[in-house]
């Protein structure tokens, strides 16, 4: 996927949520909660904890990668495969919106998604929580790490 659709695509769905009529706010409150879960996510990332991903994962969950977009269910089978090794996070940037938090950050990592060795080199990535009734869910996930030719 060419990185302008993609960028369209990201700012989009920033556009929408955004568009609730909310202001955003960004407190300390805010950064803790949406680091936590982001912090949780890789911990299940990296311990191959598919239940616990599958819990935290909103109804119409979607997540963008340099090699297409995937659903709930195609993600999952991604997970599954994904091979983590040490991971560092930083630069978190998190942003509260009605009942949206999106979190913005880096990540160090060597990781294999589909049988492709990414960079180490820091990534950004995006990841998107909705508060739900049954409390924070996993609604849309994006890799920035571009894959090695």
């Amino acid at each position: 996927m060419k990185v302008g659709t993609f960028l369209v695509t990201m700012t989009i769905v920033l556009l929408v949520i955004g568009h609730t009529g909310a202001i955003a706010q960004e407190s300390n409150t805010e950064l803790s909660v949406g680091e936590n879960l982001v912090r949780e996510l890789w911990n299940d990332f990296k311990t191959q904890n598919i239940a616990a991903l599958q819990s935290k994962m909103a109804s119409g969950f979607q997540s963008i990668h340099e090699d297409g977009a995937r659903d709930a269910e195609e993600e999952l089978k991604l997970l599954k495969q994904l091979n983590l090794g040490d991971y560092t996070l930083s630069n978190f940037k998190v942003t509260e919106v009605g009942p949206t938090i999106i979190v913005s950050y880096f990540v160090s990592v060597g990781e294999t998604i589909d049988a492709k060795r990414l960079s180490t080199e820091p990534a950004a990535r995006l990841t998107i929580f909705l508060k739900t009734d049954s409390g924070w869910q996993w609604i849309a996930h994006a890799n920035l790490n571009p894959l090695k030719q």
